[in-house]
């Protein structure tokens, strides 16, 4: 059974969130880090997206390492299909969970836009 958007809205999500469940979840299939802290994503439907990372490096915490060009671009695509980061690239983070950073993809989907190259 496929849910609806008036499902999703009725569970608390925003409308567009509603929008990207009720279509389907899509899968990452590659992220590339760009210019002034950027990503672009590519999804498994082809789908082509910029996601910008300064508002959520500006909240500062877990993703203060980040701020730095070298950490950011180390940027990876995690076995639970996130976006993640390693805080020491030379921790094993299948080993030390704590070792790593991730944003949902599919969070990303929503909150990015389209891009052609």
């Amino acid at each position: 059974m496929t849910n609806t958007i008036d499902y999703y809205l009725s569970k608390g999500f925003d409308q567009k969130t509603a929008e990207y469940f009720a279509n389907g979840r899509k899968t990452l299939t590659s992220v590339t880090p760009g210019d002034n802290f950027t990503l672009f994503l590519t999804y498994n439907n082809d789908d082509k997206r910029i996601f910008d990372m300064k508002p959520i490096l500006e909240k500062g915490g877990v993703f203060k390492p980040f701020w730095k060009t070298d950490n950011f671009n180390r940027v990876y695509i995690d076995d639970c299909n996130n976006i993640a980061w390693d805080i020491d690239p030379n921790v094993d983070s299948n080993i030390n969970w704590n070792n790593k950073v991730d944003i949902s993809s599919d969070n990303c989907y929503v909150e990015s836009i389209p891009y052609t190259e």
